[in-house]
């Protein structure tokens, strides 16, 4: 067994490259192989998001606090909460991030498939993002 106190491991600014605003990812466990799945606590501050991107073997989002959006590719972007659990599967291009307004933590849960991740693609530019979620997306 292996204890990892909190606190023991660095936060991270989350790369410009993947990420557009302030985003904070504070890494939980990365456990040797053969475990594939690594969990982290992800913070976006007001008008943060990620990189449209992809899984290989899909991830799973619990907010912990705040809200959020996110999108699947040729969806409409939905509001997420704290509580909301998200499932996004192998190979679903998809974003999610804080709203303009609000931040948003969200515990991930992702496999790794051949030691990768994540495909990052390119950025969700400021007009995609500010559509926000339809009346029919939020709650």
């Amino acid at each position: 067994m292996e204890l990892k106190r909190a606190g023991s491991q660095p936060s991270q600014k989350g790369p410009a490259e993947y990420f557009t605003g302030t985003v904070r990812i504070d890494p939980l466990n990365t456990p040797p192989a053969p475990a594939r799945a690594t969990t982290a606590y992800v913070t976006f501050e007001p008008g943060a998001r990620s990189a449209w991107h992809t899984h290989p073997l899909g991830q799973t989002l619990i907010v912990t606090t705040g809200c959020g959006w996110t999108q699947c590719e040729g969806g409409p972007i939905v509001e997420i909460r704290a509580g909301d659990i998200i499932w996004c599967p192998p190979g679903h291009k998809h974003w999610h991030g804080a709203t303009p307004t609000t931040s948003m933590t969200h515990l991930a849960v992702t496999e790794a498939l051949d030691g990768k991740a994540v495909e990052w693609m390119e950025k969700v530019t400021d007009e995609e993002y500010l559509v926000g979620p339809t009346k029919e997306a939020a709650r």
